[in-house]
């Protein structure tokens, strides 16, 4: 499994996700550049991802939503903020509804994936700060960890694909 640890700081306000691939950091980069890889990554299983506009640019608007085994479509947005193209992006993540405003009184966090190499691979690391401990809480509590898990978690069979 590519999760390796995960940790969450009320008092920082901080979700940190580490993760390792066998790939380099290239063809890692890739997969989050590219939506139709990001699609089959993105998301639980069980909740497959649909990216609408994406493009890992400053000032870029990504769209996206996931769909709930009872066919229930929960949509998000990235507003891109940084890019260091193949090492890390940073972004402000959010719940829309389904015609991609931002939905008021949900969490919002602002987000750093950075990838690193190493002699096997790549080193992921997944930081998400939130505004306030009950916003970090609130997701938390809708299972973030999980999702965000096995979503990482799929990652090693598209990388596997080539």
């Amino acid at each position: 499994m590519p999760v390796t640890d995960v940790s969450h700081d009320l008092d920082n306000l901080t979700l940190t996700i580490h993760a390792e691939f066998a790939a380099p950091v290239e063809r890692v980069w890739n997969v989050y550049a590219d939506p139709r890889q990001l699609e089959q990554v993105f998301g639980p299983p069980s909740y497959p991802a649909t990216f609408v506009d994406h493009e890992l640019r400053p000032g870029a608007r990504t769209t996206y939503f996931l769909t709930s085994p009872e066919g229930e479509k929960h949509a998000g947005f990235w507003e891109i903020t940084e890019v260091d193209e193949p090492h890390s992006f940073s972004f402000v993540d959010g719940f829309a509804d389904e015609d991609f405003n931002v939905i008021e009184g949900m969490p919002v966090s602002t987000n750093v994936y950075a990838l690193a190499p190493t002699e096997a691979g790549t080193k992921a690391t997944y930081v998400a700060t939130y505004a306030s401990a009950e916003a970090l809480q609130q997701v938390l509590d809708m299972g973030v960890v999980e999702g965000a898990s096995s979503a990482i978690n799929q990652i090693d069979d598209l990388l596997a694909k080539g």
